[in-house]
């Protein structure tokens, strides 16, 4: 997953993800809840592909989640996802073979009939091409796709993998009409057809129009009869402006922890604008190469971890959008617990100078921090600034703060010239699966060369094979304390999300989970 992950690229206080509805009765025709009101949102990142299999970022894949169906789809606050375009799904043979029979009469947007043919080709499609960009990775299980009928498809395996459902049920799951997209190559014209709650009307870099699906047949009933998408390309100043001057009725992705902040603190109720918080899965960890001639040495790593103050990042500089972390696996995701305030508690200089003497370290360390100044937000560079001047403050470290544009960086990191650095992470779905797999064994996508054995050779494959999820809890505590003790990385804070908008759109209090998908029809304006 190195060079695919969905690593956090937006502000930490402008998440706004959507959230499943609950239940899985049909809607037949899309839901007839539209009110004829089209709802205008706004956010700062951009949409970098209509093609489900190019795209791997959070405005592509909201195009996604909207346009496209996929088998599976989580509801509202869940992390175990329900059939969508399926009727049912489920595994046998040890979790190595996913069977999903799909609903009766699904229909693409034009009109197609959606058949089993159409999901195989969607998923054998997207392992093709492998656009790297594209979410190929996160179908790497599959080992074949067979189709007894227009309505059953069945998923081989290469190894038993009980996440896959939850896999599937994100945007690399997106089901496209084999007659409108070429097999071996991406969809250039900027057009997408899917059959999910709403239609693509029109795409450019400024703005995307959905419109009602009513050959739609699956769990979302809609609110709205269509959303109008303005995207400003990074510019968080417009996206602000458009929302005081009414241009918006919603903000997404794209104010700051200090808008934010004054916006909750002020009296904006009297201004026709209310703040809505929710939950967020988005964390952001300190790294540490391991085989760095200064921080390789753990007797290094464990002084930084009892120096930290977490408290003081998210309040000074994070204004309270986000909370201090303490574990690989973020709050509300089932499997986390608070391994690293267990091993290291609150900040203790005593016990980082005993860390460092056990080490035969007796002068001051002398060490660098790396950042890069937007992928992962705006406040990455002050965050890393902040942890060094807390180790300076201790007398026991000489630490500087540097940050490079994100390429540089990017190279930097595969080349082992860091020793401390920062990455974000976004979850790709709501599994504490996608918080460690990822992040461990060769070629993992922090590049800090770490390795543990038990942790790949045992603890994740035994996890890996369990289909009951709600008992991997044991099983995920040892990997957390594990690397609490190794510390590999070190977990800063966990991002709350927030959507800005007019004191006339409801529904809001609905779309904010850890599942990261913004979902249209939960929104009602008027």
């Amino acid at each position: 997953m190195k060079a695919h992950n969905k690593w956090l690229t937006a502000p930490l206080a402008a998440g706004l993800a959507a959230a499943m509805l609950s239940g899985c009765g049909t809607e037949q025709g899309g839901g007839s809840g539209g009110t004829g009101n089209t709802v205008r949102v706004g956010m700062s990142d951009e949409i970098m592909a209509t093609d489900p299999a190019a795209g791997y970022d959070p405005g592509s894949w909201l195009l996604f989640n909207n346009v496209f169906q996929s088998l599976l789809s989580f509801p509202k606050g869940a992390s175990e996802p329900e059939p969508e375009a399926a009727d049912k799904c489920g595994f046998s043979s040890g979790s190595k073979v996913y069977t999903c029979t799909l609903r009766d009469g699904l229909k693409f947007s034009n009109g197609n009939p959606l058949t089993s043919q159409d999901v195989k080709f969607s998923f054998e499609r997207a392992l093709k091409i492998a656009d790297p960009s594209g979410p190929a990775p996160l179908l790497s299980a599959i080992d074949s796709i067979e189709t007894p009928d227009a309505r059953t498809v069945v998923f081989k395996l290469k190894v038993p993998d009980a996440t896959f459902p939850s896999k599937i049920a994100s945007g690399a799951g997106s089901i496209v009409d084999h007659r409108e997209y070429p097999a071996d190559a991406l969809r250039t014209d900027g057009k997408a057809v899917g059959s999910g709650p709403y239609k693509l009307d029109s795409f450019s870099d400024t703005e995307a129009v959905f419109t009602a699906n009513n050959a739609y047949q699956g769990n979302a009933k809609r609110r709205n009869d269509g959303v109008t998408l303005k995207l400003y390309g990074g510019d968080r100043q417009a996206l602000s402006k458009a929302l005081s001057a009414d241009d918006i009725d919603v903000a997404y992705r794209g104010l700051s922890a200090d808008e934010i902040a004054t916006l909750e603190t002020s009296t904006s109720a009297d201004k026709g604008i209310e703040v809505v918080q929710g939950t967020s899965a988005e964390v952001q960890h300190l790294v540490f190469n391991v085989k760095d001639p200064v921080v390789g040495k753990l007797g290094v790593r464990k002084a930084i971890a009892h120096l930290v103050d977490r408290e003081a990042i998210v309040q000074d500089i994070h204004k309270s959008t986000a909370t201090p972390l303490y574990s690989i696996v973020p709050a509300g995701i089932p499997g986390h617990n608070t391994a690293f305030f267990d091993t290291y508690g609150s900040p203790d200089r005593a016990k980082a100078e005993k860390a460092l003497r056990s080490a035969g370290i007796t002068g001051k360390v002398k060490l660098t921090l790396w950042s890069t100044p937007s992928r992962y937000g705006p406040s990455t560079d002050a965050d890393v600034k902040a942890i060094a001047e807390q180790l300076n403050a201790s007398g026991l470290f000489d630490a500087q703060a540097k940050s490079v544009q994100y390429e540089q960086y990017e190279k930097d990191i595969a080349a082992g010239k860091y020793g401390v650095y920062v990455k974000g992470w976004v979850p790709d779905y709501p599994d504490a699966d996608n918080f460690t797999t990822p992040f461990f064994g060769d070629d993992n996508v922090l590049g800090n060369r770490y390795e543990n054995a038990v942790i790949t050779g045992e603890l994740l494959p035994a996890v890996a094979a369990s289909p009951d999820r709600s008992e991997t809890g044991s099983t995920y505590n040892k990997v957390q304390d594990l690397v609490a003790d190794e510390l590999p990385l070190l977990p800063l804070w966990q991002g709350k999300q927030y959507a800005v908008a007019r004191d006339n759109v409801t529904g809001l209090e609905w779309t904010l989970d850890a599942s990261t998908v913004f979902r249209f029809w939960e929104i009602k304006k008027g």
